[in-house]
C-alpha cells in the first residue's frame, strides 16, 4: 500500500492509474477506523480496480466548539486495517498542504436541506465537508466514492454539490454498519465509558421501535417520532440533540410515510454526540 504524504504525490499517483485506464474508487476518512470504515473500503474494492482512502481530521468542518483537537488520531493502527482489506493507497496530507496560507476558496452547498439535522446543529459543518471532499475527488481523480448511510445527510449533500457542478464521479452510500449489540459503529465511540457505551445502545433500541410500528402500519410523521422519543427518554444518561423524519433523500417536509424516508437522531451520552438512523418505506 502506497502512502501519499502530499498533494503532489496523489496528484502524481491518480495520474499515473489513470494512465494506465484504471477505475478509481476514493474512500474519504478521518481515520480512527472500525470495521464501518472497511466496509466500505470492500465495498470499494468490488467496483473499483484501484482504491484510495484518504485519513484526514479535516479542520474547516469542525465549529469553534467541537473536538477538532480531540478526535482520535491513529495513523499506524489505521494503516494496518487498510492493508487488510487490500486498499491500494493511503492519502494522509497535512492540514497545511490542504489548506497552505492564503487559502479562500469554499464550496457552499445552500439548500435548505442543509439548515436540517446536522446542519442545523452545526453551522458551516457541511461548507467544510462539501470543500474537502471536492478537494479530494478532484485529487483522485475518482470515478467512484463511497459514503456511510450513518452519514446520510452528509451523502445527499455530496450528491447535490457532484450534480451543481457537473463532477464526473458516482457517489455511492453504502448501509450503516452495527456492532452486535446494535451500535452504529463510529469513531466517536472511542469517547466512551463502559457505562456510556450501555447507555448508547438506547439510540438503535429507539429506531428498532419506531421500525417496528412502521411494520405494524404506523404511518403518521409525529407518531413515529413521538415513538423514538419516548424510547429515548427512558435512559436518563440520553440527551435528545433532534428526533426528525424527513423524505429521503430530498429532506423534505412530511406528515406521513409514503416513499423511502430518513428518520435521523442525534443524541448526547455524557460528553459525546451521537447520530444514527434509519430509512423507511424503502
Amino acid at each position: 500500500m502506497k502512502i501519499l504524504a502530499t498533494v503532489e504525490d496523489i496528484k502524481a499517483y491518480s495520474k499515473e492509474m489513470k494512465e494506465a485506464g484504471k477505475v478509481i474508487g476514493l474512500v474519504p476518512t478521518m481515520g480512527a477506523l472500525h470495521e464501518g470504515h472497511l466496509t466500505l473500503m470492500r465495498t470499494a474494492k468490488k467496483a473499483a480496480d484501484v482504491v484510495i482512502a484518504s485519513v484526514f481530521v479535516n479542520p474547516t468542518q469542525f465549529g469553534p466548539n467541537e473536538d477538532f483537537d480531540a478526535y482520535p488520531r491513529q495513523f499506524e493502527a489505521d494503516c494496518e486495517k487498510l492493508r487488510s482489506v487490500g486498499v491500494d493507497a493511503v492519502f494522509h496530507p497535512a492540514p497545511q498542504d490542504m489548506y497552505p496560507e492564503g487559502y479562500c476558496t469554499y464550496v457552499n452547498v445552500e439548500g435548505e436541506f442543509t439548515k436540517k439535522l446536522c446542519g442545523g446543529q452545526r453551522p458551516g459543518h457541511f461548507r467544510g465537508v462539501a470543500t474537502v471532499v471536492t478537494k479530494l475527488i478532484n485529487l483522485a481523480r475518482a470515478d467512484k466514492a463511497f459514503f456511510g448511510q450513518k452519514d446520510a445527510q452528509q451523502v445527499t449533500v455530496i450528491r447535490r454539490f457532484v450534480d451543481d457542478l457537473n463532477i464526473p464521479v458516482e457517489i455511492n452510500m453504502v448501509p450503516i454498519v452495527r456492532e452486535d449489540n446494535g451500535l452504529a459503529r463510529s469513531s466517536r465511540n472511542a469517547y466512551l465509558s463502559e457505562e456510556e457505551k450501555k447507555a448508547a445502545l438506547i439510540l438503535s433500541a429507539s429506531l428498532a421501535k419506531a421500525h417496528k410500528a412502521y411494520d405494524e402500519g404506523e404511518r403518521d410523521v409525529e407518531t413515529i417520532k413521538k415513538i423514538v422519543v419516548d424510547s429515548l427518554n427512558t435512559e436518563p444518561m440520553s440527551v435528545i440533540d433532534y428526533v426528525e423524519l424527513y423524505s429521503f433523500p430530498a429532506l423534505e417536509e412530511i406528515k406521513t410515510v409514503e416513499k423511502a424516508s430518513l428518520l435521523a437522531i442525534a443524541v448526547r451520552i455524557g460528553k459525546t454526540r451521537l447520530i444514527d438512523n434509519l430509512i423507511l418505506g424503502e
